[in-house]
């Protein structure tokens, strides 16, 4: 009788959850959300584009603000399979007229792209 209840109580253990057990050669996989973005995509960038342009440019935004229609979002997740987390950034703001005025994030415009 004590065997039984023992295995009961041990088979209960094992399949009420397994996160305190690590087995071994188990896959894991990165993970990416959001839009892919480098510097050598934003250096395409000039201030006066129009919104077409910069869609061609860096890709459709992620979040596209339904209030604010002069702010485009382009946020990115990396996890990797051993669990490190990268996150990046990059907020683009447009004037009245439509034409990207300023950059912010990560990555940012030079001077020579302002001008």
């Amino acid at each position: 009788m004590r065997i039984i209840i023992l295995s009961l109580v041990f088979l209960s253990l094992l399949s009420s959850g397994c996160s305190w057990i690590k087995f071994p050669g188990v896959h894991k996989i990165d993970i990416q959300q959001g839009n892919i973005l480098d510097q050598e995509m934003v250096d395409k960038l000039q201030v006066g584009m129009t919104k077409a342009q910069v869609k061609f440019v860096l890709g459709t935004p992620l979040i596209a603000d339904t209030f604010n229609q002069d702010r485009w979002d382009y946020p990115f997740r990396h996890l990797s399979a051993a669990g490190i987390e990268t996150k990046e950034d990059v907020v683009v703001y447009f004037d009245d007229q439509g034409l990207l005025k300023e950059l912010v994030g990560n990555y940012t415009l030079n001077e020579a792209q302002k001008n």
